[in-house]
């Protein structure tokens, strides 16, 4: 709580208790850039799954977000932490929408509401906990911060190579048994493109 003490001096700057600090312009222009970010982080995104897939779009985005970050450990000019944070925020906007395009493509509708919901409820409790990791944790450790927002993109990066299914050209499922025959259907398909590959091997 800011406290203003009882004193005839108007000119008196209110003394905060909570070691508030005043946002200085640069801190404004700096706050706007990396906001930007988010705007080319969904466009480059909606180009990548069309072109390389949802999966490989993911696995991109987490990647170069973990790669961006690095240099908050390093003790850099501020205009490149900004320019680095604004790539870093681009990254992981762009693997967010990939996510959101993912996830309602892989799950069949009797489960699609629950794979959603489920997904959502998960992102709900990684927004409860990073304020408490980007502001209490960081003031004990930036480079432990550091390392806990890399290893989760780094396993988001894991996660995204080792799904089992890349819903690129796709059409939403019905149900689940439909979703078994379309990956059934595939599967001969891959078997015969791998055997006439083989063959032409010398």
């Amino acid at each position: 709580m800011c406290l203003i003490p009882a004193t005839d001096n108007s000119n008196m700057e209110p003394q905060c208790s909570l070691e508030c600090n005043y946002l200085t312009f640069n801190d404004y222009m700096d706050l706007l850039w990396t906001t930007l970010a988010e705007f080319p982080g969904i466009l480059v995104s909606l180009w990548m799954i069309d072109q390389i897939g949802r999966k490989k779009s993911m696995a991109i985005c987490f990647l170069l977000f973990s790669v961006s970050i690095l240099p908050l450990c390093a003790c850099t000019h501020r205009t490149v932490l900004t320019v680095f944070i604004f790539i870093a925020r681009a990254c992981i906007t762009g693997g967010w929408q990939v996510a959101y395009v993912y996830t309602p493509e892989v799950f069949p509708t009797a489960t699609r509401a629950i794979g959603i919901g489920t997904g959502s409820g998960m992102a709900c409790v990684g927004a409860f906990i990073t304020p408490f990791i980007a502001q209490v944790l960081l003031k004990s450790s930036v480079y432990l911060t550091v390392s806990v927002y890399l290893i989760c993109s780094l396993l988001g990066t894991v996660a995204s190579l080792v799904l089992p299914t890349e819903t690129t050209g796709r059409s939403l499922q019905e149900s689940t048994q439909s979703t078994m025959e379309q990956k059934n259907m595939d599967m001969p398909h891959d078997s015969e493109m791998a055997e006439s590959s083989s063959n032409t091997c010398p």
